[in-house]
């Protein structure tokens, strides 16, 4: 586990958390990580800052991801170690705005690479977000 992150594992009653909502749909997500990587996904985030905008933890091989400022949970990722891991996503229209389970792949394989990098670096994770919502909206000058 990483020196930086030992003290801080992120639990549940850690911040404001919802449940999974009813309004939820699942896929597959195919992708391996290191023993590294786990431990940092296993130490989780308690955001620091405004701009950090996920908190997430793990209970068992179940990861939690929830957006910061409203407690919603948007991901749940079931760990396998066949490397096929169990997604569950948010579709409550009120909570969570994507219903494309392509768009969910990208973004969460975009969030798994920034959170499982040493050290974890939320304001950059931020601009990128914003990068991506700004270009998707064709508000990016070129």
């Amino acid at each position: 586990m990483r020196e930086d992150r030992k003290a801080n594992v992120a639990r549940r009653g850690d911040w404001k958390t919802e449940p999974m909502p009813e309004q939820h749909e699942s896929f597959v997500l195919d992708r391996s990580f290191s023993d590294e990587e786990m431990a940092a996904l296993r130490c989780g985030n308690i955001p620091q800052a405004m701009e950090d905008k996920w908190f997430w933890y793990m209970e068992g091989s179940t990861l939690w991801a929830h957006r910061s400022w409203t407690g919603y949970c948007i991901y749940r990722i079931d760990f396998r170690e066949d490397n096929h891991h169990a997604v569950t996503v948010n579709r409550d229209p009120e909570q969570y705005r994507c219903a494309s389970i392509e768009e969910d792949i990208e973004s969460i394989n975009k969030l798994l690479n920034w959170w499982t990098k040493a050290p974890y670096d939320h304001y950059h994770e931020w601009l990128s977000e914003t990068y991506d919502a700004l270009k998707k909206a064709g508000r990016v000058i070129k």
